[in-house]
């Protein structure tokens, strides 16, 4: 899914005309679905001209995709920041399911939109998490190298912990307006580091 070039602004105001655009976008669609939400609610709230959308975009839909596109290389850029000092592996892994977690909680209307994506977007509902999955998988494979884990299929046990973190956070952060991120954390990675042997 490459973005055209037409809708690629070259200014410094144009970029962050755009990016207001996008960031209404999260805002409306978050709160009101990708149906209910109109150009015209996107662009009030983004304190723009209606005309001025389709400048950088052609419909709504191609701007559906790419907030879903851009959510995706946030998540994981975040993620990434939080686990690059873990000093291996399985610590990695509890500092990369607290910040997903932490994400979760702080952009709650981003988890709707890449929710909703799976009924408005199918494509890039799968491109979101095969994307993740991939560099899950490489990060797991390079842990296995290095002997901090044990061997097995990366991308079976990559698929595996994205859906331990994605059911956390609809349970505990989306369901539940106190939740103690810590503990949830703290439990999940016994699991993931013991199993449920006794």
């Amino acid at each position: 899914m490459t973005k055209s070039s037409a809708s690629q602004p070259k200014t410094k105001r144009g970029i962050e005309r755009r990016a207001k655009i996008l960031a209404a976008a999260e805002q409306v669609i978050g709160e009101k679905g990708f149906a209910a939400a109109s150009i015209a609610d996107i662009t009030r709230a983004a304190e723009t001209a209606l005309g001025t959308f389709y400048i950088y975009f052609s419909s709504k839909e191609e701007l559906f995709r790419e907030l879903v596109e851009d959510m995706g290389r946030a998540t994981r850029t975040q993620t990434t920041e939080r686990i690059v000092d873990a000093p291996n592996r399985l610590e990695a892994e509890r500092a990369g399911l607290e910040a997903y977690l932490r994400v979760v909680r702080d952009r709650p209307l981003q988890y709707r939109i890449v929710e909703e994506a799976r009924f408005v977007d199918p494509e890039a509902y799968r491109t979101y998490y095969k994307e993740f999955g991939k560099a899950y998988a490489d990060q797991l494979e390079h842990a296995v190298q290095k002997g901090e884990i044990s061997e097995g299929d990366a991308e079976v046990r990559a698929w595996a912990l994205m859906g331990i973190a994605k059911a956390l956070g609809e349970r505990y952060v989306l369901w539940d307006d106190n939740v103690d991120i810590d503990r949830v954390v703290a439990e999940a990675h016994e699991l993931i580091c013991n199993g449920l042997a006794p």
